[in-house]
């Protein structure tokens, strides 16, 4: 039997270690917002990208999402691509009970940060996939202020 050697690494440089990564895609889930009032009531939140991916359009966007906008595109992910995707958190249906008190509602501070930090991970696991980095509907949702529910299913091409 042959000799097995180890691959020996190569130290990494300080230019290297704090120079830009090839491939950068942030998303943030934040500053969530309660409107309405009443049953009219609801949450959204921010979602912020900063990408160098050739595959999206704009290198850095803001836009406000529902719970809802994100239930739309699991929706549309499971049904158009061909990936594994994630759960999103659930939708609390409890909280929303007409005699559930403000502590224990939709709209309690906790359980808005809680499902913010749901919803960018969420958001995290499909983006950082692949295949999902190409589809229209999670491109629609990240980088468009309004989400066309009508569109054409298909994949994105990168410059």
């Amino acid at each position: 039997m042959g000799d097995l050697h180890t691959p020996q690494a190569k130290p990494q440089t300080l230019k290297e270690a704090y120079s830009q990564p090839e491939n950068v895609l942030e998303i943030d889930v934040c500053n969530p917002q309660t409107h309405g009032i009443g049953r009219a009531r609801y949450t959204d939140y921010e979602v912020r990208v900063k990408t160098n991916l050739p595959v999206f359009q704009l290198k850095e966007s803001s836009v406000r999402r529902r719970y809802s906008d994100f239930d739309w595109l699991r929706t549309e992910l499971e049904r158009d691509s061909k990936i594994l995707v994630p759960p999103l958190p659930s939708k609390a249906w409890r909280r929303q009970l007409p005699w559930i008190n403000d502590r224990e509602s939709l709209f309690d501070e906790a359980f808005i940060e809680q499902r913010r930090q749901r919803l960018e991970e969420f958001l995290n696991k499909i983006a950082g996939h692949p295949l999902a980095q190409n589809e229209k509907c999670l491109h629609m949702f990240l980088q468009e202020q309004v989400i066309d529910r009508e569109y054409t299913p298909g994949k994105v091409r990168g410059k």
